[in-house]
């Protein structure tokens, strides 16, 4: 268990799994630039997050309903939460709990988008002492929900993507560059990053520092 000032933003999990040298570089060296792909990401969570609350018969949807979890050691805040009325459910029964985390662009290789989102799971199942299974991440280039089943091999991977997450931020030290064209070239801190420069385990305080004494030299 965590204490209430050891917790890590929820969002930390996708830098960590898209690349732990970009997840040290913005958690652990507080650097961050913005391009195309994280622009138009922050419009769409603006739109999503302006929504408030609503309800329908059955349904009631929560907007940027704020999450802690003591046992991952995260706090973030969900997209939607929807609370949905289990078919015969009797008044005064709890409501299920089913997150849905919007994305910019469209589904991509590996875990983690569905690792944040059954982060954002665990969390309510934490906060509402409920058992949530599933919930579902809607991409915004293919207005489309894809459906994840919060199973015990992607909830043992979110686990230890927080322990991960935890560690790095104890170590306090970024993790070599790696150059990788497809990844590097899309990340929006590549100019910071200077992957293909910055090798030998330096950070990229080091790597300026260094650039700056070559100029004075």
């Amino acid at each position: 268990m965590y204490a209430e000032d050891e917790l890590l933003p929820l969002s930390g999990l996708q830098h960590l799994l898209y690349c732990e040298r970009q997840c040290a570089l913005i958690h652990v060296e507080a650097q961050w630039a913005e391009n195309r792909f994280t622009a138009e990401g922050n419009l769409n969570h603006e739109r999503v997050h302006s929504g408030g609350r609503s309800s329908a018969p059955g349904l009631r949807t929560a907007f940027s309903l704020h999450l802690r979890s003591l046992t991952l050691g995260l706090s973030g805040v969900a997209d939607v939460v929807e609370f949905r009325q289990p078919e015969g459910a009797k008044p005064g029964d709890p409501w299920q709990p089913f997150p849905v985390e919007h994305k910019r662009g469209k589904p991509k290789p590996g875990d983690a988008d569905r690792v944040q989102l059954c982060a954002q799971a665990i969390c309510l199942e934490e906060m509402l002492d409920a058992n949530i299974p599933a919930g579902a991440l809607f991409y915004g280039q293919t207005r489309r929900r894809q459906d994840v089943s919060f199973d015990a091999p992607l909830r043992a991977a979110t686990r230890a993507a927080a322990q991960r997450f935890h560690a790095l931020m104890a170590e306090g030290r970024t993790p070599p560059a790696r150059y990788e064209t497809a990844r590097c070239d899309a990340c929006s801190l590549l100019s910071l990053c200077q992957p293909k420069a910055a090798g030998g385990g330096r950070g990229v305080k080091d790597y300026l520092a260094s650039a700056l004494a070559r100029e004075d030299a």
